[in-house]
Protein backbone atom coordinates (compact mmCIF):
# COMPACT_ATOMS: atom_id res chain seq x y z
CA UNK A 1 0.00 0.00 0.00
CA UNK A 2 1.34 3.75 -0.89
CA UNK A 3 2.22 5.97 1.53
CA UNK A 4 0.20 8.32 0.68
CA UNK A 5 -3.47 6.03 0.01
CA UNK A 6 -5.30 10.22 -0.78
CA UNK A 7 -3.61 9.16 -4.41
CA UNK A 8 -5.27 5.83 -4.80
CA UNK A 9 -8.05 6.54 -7.82
CA UNK A 10 -10.65 4.55 -5.77
CA UNK A 11 -9.97 6.70 -2.42
CA UNK A 12 -9.89 10.08 -4.58
CA UNK A 13 -13.08 8.68 -5.90
CA UNK A 14 -14.45 8.23 -2.63
CA UNK A 15 -13.22 11.76 -1.22
CA UNK A 16 -15.79 13.36 -3.97
CA UNK A 17 -18.50 11.17 -2.65
CA UNK A 18 -17.25 12.10 1.23
CA UNK A 19 -17.05 15.73 0.08
CA UNK A 20 -20.02 16.30 -2.06
CA UNK A 21 -22.41 14.04 0.12
CA UNK A 22 -21.93 16.49 2.83
CA UNK A 23 -22.00 19.69 1.09
CA UNK A 24 -25.33 18.84 -0.66
CA UNK A 25 -26.88 17.69 3.06
CA UNK A 26 -25.43 20.16 5.13
CA UNK A 27 -25.30 23.30 3.31
CA UNK A 28 -21.59 24.13 3.26
CA UNK A 29 -17.88 22.72 2.69
CA UNK A 30 -16.27 20.14 5.33
CA UNK A 31 -13.13 21.88 3.96
CA UNK A 32 -12.14 23.56 0.66
CA UNK A 33 -12.96 22.74 -2.60
CA UNK A 34 -10.64 24.42 -4.32
CA UNK A 35 -7.85 22.97 -6.77
CA UNK A 36 -7.89 19.23 -8.21
CA UNK A 37 -10.05 16.20 -6.69
CA UNK A 38 -6.25 14.43 -5.56
CA UNK A 39 -5.67 18.00 -3.84
CA UNK A 40 -9.29 17.68 -2.32
CA UNK A 41 -8.15 14.01 -1.06
CA UNK A 42 -4.79 14.64 0.49
CA UNK A 43 -6.36 17.92 2.01
CA UNK A 44 -9.35 15.44 3.86
CA UNK A 45 -6.52 12.63 4.56
CA UNK A 46 -4.65 14.91 6.55
CA UNK A 47 -7.26 17.00 7.71
CA UNK A 48 -6.97 17.91 12.29
CA UNK A 49 -10.31 16.18 12.21
CA UNK A 50 -11.96 12.55 11.97
CA UNK A 51 -13.30 11.94 8.96
CA UNK A 52 -14.36 8.12 8.42
CA UNK A 53 -17.28 6.07 6.50
CA UNK A 54 -18.84 2.78 5.88
CA UNK A 55 -20.50 1.19 3.14
CA UNK A 56 -23.85 -0.13 2.97
CA UNK A 57 -23.35 -3.96 3.29
CA UNK A 58 -25.84 -5.41 5.81
CA UNK A 59 -23.14 -5.52 8.46
CA UNK A 60 -21.52 -2.29 6.94
CA UNK A 61 -17.48 -2.36 6.81
CA UNK A 62 -15.54 0.78 7.38
CA UNK A 63 -14.13 1.91 4.17
CA UNK A 64 -12.15 5.27 4.67
CA UNK A 65 -10.80 6.76 7.63
CA UNK A 66 -8.65 9.81 7.42
CA UNK A 67 -5.06 10.28 9.44
CA UNK A 68 -6.49 11.56 12.29
CA UNK A 69 -9.18 8.52 12.34
CA UNK A 70 -6.41 5.90 11.96
CA UNK A 71 -4.44 7.57 14.90
CA UNK A 72 -7.66 7.73 16.91
CA UNK A 73 -8.66 4.07 16.42
CA UNK A 74 -4.82 2.67 16.51
CA UNK A 75 -5.19 1.03 13.29
CA UNK A 76 -3.19 1.02 9.83
CA UNK A 77 -5.85 1.55 6.62
CA UNK A 78 -5.87 -2.09 5.60
CA UNK A 79 -7.07 -2.96 9.16
CA UNK A 80 -9.42 0.07 10.02
CA UNK A 81 -10.88 -0.61 6.15
CA UNK A 82 -11.52 -4.37 6.75
CA UNK A 83 -13.37 -3.58 9.99
CA UNK A 84 -17.20 -4.02 10.09
CA UNK A 85 -18.07 -0.50 11.65
CA UNK A 86 -20.28 -1.66 14.44
CA UNK A 87 -17.07 -2.55 16.09
CA UNK A 88 -16.43 0.65 16.31
CA UNK A 89 -18.14 0.98 20.04
CA UNK A 90 -18.55 -1.61 22.48
CA UNK A 91 -21.09 -4.33 22.35
CA UNK A 92 -23.29 -2.59 25.12
CA UNK A 93 -23.10 0.64 22.95
CA UNK A 94 -24.08 -1.29 19.53
CA UNK A 95 -27.92 -0.58 20.29
CA UNK A 96 -27.32 3.30 20.45
CA UNK A 97 -25.05 3.66 17.53
CA UNK A 98 -27.82 1.19 15.68
CA UNK A 99 -30.33 3.75 16.83
CA UNK A 100 -27.87 7.00 15.80
CA UNK A 101 -27.41 5.38 12.03
CA UNK A 102 -31.25 4.72 12.22
CA UNK A 103 -31.96 8.52 12.55
CA UNK A 104 -29.41 9.34 10.31
CA UNK A 105 -30.87 7.80 7.04
CA UNK A 106 -33.87 9.01 7.97
CA UNK A 107 -33.02 12.64 8.26
CA UNK A 108 -29.78 13.03 6.18
CA UNK A 109 -28.19 13.89 8.35
CA UNK A 110 -27.19 14.62 12.61
CA UNK A 111 -25.00 17.19 14.10
CA UNK A 112 -25.21 16.52 17.33
CA UNK A 113 -24.03 13.30 18.63
CA UNK A 114 -22.01 12.53 21.51
CA UNK A 115 -20.93 8.80 22.84
CA UNK A 116 -18.05 6.22 23.33
CA UNK A 117 -15.78 4.63 21.19
CA UNK A 118 -13.20 1.79 21.37
CA UNK A 119 -10.22 1.82 19.78
CA UNK A 120 -8.55 -1.04 18.16
CA UNK A 121 -6.71 -1.94 21.17
CA UNK A 122 -9.08 -1.24 23.62
CA UNK A 123 -8.68 1.87 24.62
CA UNK A 124 -12.23 3.84 25.34
CA UNK A 125 -12.74 7.55 24.21
CA UNK A 126 -15.86 10.15 24.45
CA UNK A 127 -16.30 11.96 20.92
CA UNK A 128 -18.44 14.93 20.65
CA UNK A 129 -20.46 17.04 18.35
CA UNK A 130 -19.97 14.28 15.94
CA UNK A 131 -21.75 15.44 12.41
CA UNK A 132 -23.10 11.68 10.66
CA UNK A 133 -24.31 11.99 7.41
CA UNK A 134 -25.87 9.83 4.42
CA UNK A 135 -23.46 9.14 1.66
CA UNK A 136 -24.78 9.34 -2.30
CA UNK A 137 -22.45 8.36 -5.31
CA UNK A 138 -22.37 10.32 -8.64
CA UNK A 139 -26.48 8.46 -9.65
CA UNK A 140 -27.63 9.80 -6.44
CA UNK A 141 -27.83 6.19 -5.16
CA UNK A 142 -27.06 5.39 -1.48
CA UNK A 143 -22.98 4.79 -0.81
CA UNK A 144 -23.02 4.55 3.04
CA UNK A 145 -22.47 6.74 5.98
CA UNK A 146 -19.71 9.02 7.11
CA UNK A 147 -19.18 10.87 10.50
CA UNK A 148 -16.59 13.80 11.12
CA UNK A 149 -15.78 15.35 14.67
CA UNK A 150 -12.89 17.46 16.09
CA UNK A 151 -13.20 16.87 19.97
CA UNK A 152 -13.02 13.94 22.03
CA UNK A 153 -11.46 12.71 25.12
CA UNK A 154 -9.47 9.79 26.04
CA UNK A 155 -11.37 7.82 29.20
CA UNK A 156 -9.53 6.22 32.34
CA UNK A 157 -9.38 1.86 31.74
Amino acid sequence: MTAEPWRRPGVIEHSQCLLDSYARLLGHELLPRDGPPEEQSRRLYDAPFVVLSHGVEADPILNFGNAAALALWEADLPTFTSMPSRLTAEAPRREERARLLERVSRDGFIDDYSGIRISSTGKRFFIERATVWNLFDRDGRPAGQAATFSEWRHLDA
